[in-house]
């Protein structure tokens, strides 16, 4: 009798996270970051000193044109899709957006990690996320799908 108090309450103590467990619902949310100006002087100094000139509109439209956006492939993981869509500068990565995400407070925690990640090392080789491995592994595979569909 003496063990029998301390089992079931530390039976019940055990339960409670179960009781208050809510798995994803399996919907999405977009979330999108872009990368921080590397040098935001550079673009006024070079719209200054090509505004004496008769074609500025010719300098933006080609770096207009340099722009890239490229969707990745949806990976569909145990906690939802997961598509990511990247824009490129050139071959440099100024921004990732999620166009497919699960609905997991793991996930929404996750997903600015990833993004800037990724922005700095602009490539898919990323450290997952502690607490959101599996959605870790689904944006660095759709991540590299547009990856490989920009070359």
């Amino acid at each position: 009798m003496k063990r029998a108090l301390p089992v079931l309450v530390l039976s019940i103590a055990g339960l409670i996270p179960l009781w208050r467990y809510a798995p994803s619902n399996g919907t999405t949310t977009t979330t999108e970051v872009a990368a921080p100006a590397s040098t935001p002087s550079s673009p006024s100094s070079s719209t200054s000193s090509s505004s004496s000139s008769s074609s500025p509109s010719s300098s933006a439209s080609s770096s207009a044109a340099a722009s890239q956006v490229v969707q990745g492939s949806t990976v569909n993981t145990s906690k939802g899709a997961v598509q990511v869509e990247v824009t490129f500068e050139g071959d440099k990565i100024s921004s990732v957006r999620m166009l497919q995400q699960p609905n997991h407070p793991q996930t929404t925690a996750a997903v600015p990690k990833l993004i800037q990640e990724t922005l700095q090392a602009q490539s898919a080789d990323i450290d997952a996320v502690s607490g959101a491995t599996i959605t870790s592994d689904g944006y660095v595979t759709s991540l590299q799908a547009a990856l490989d569909a920009k070359e």
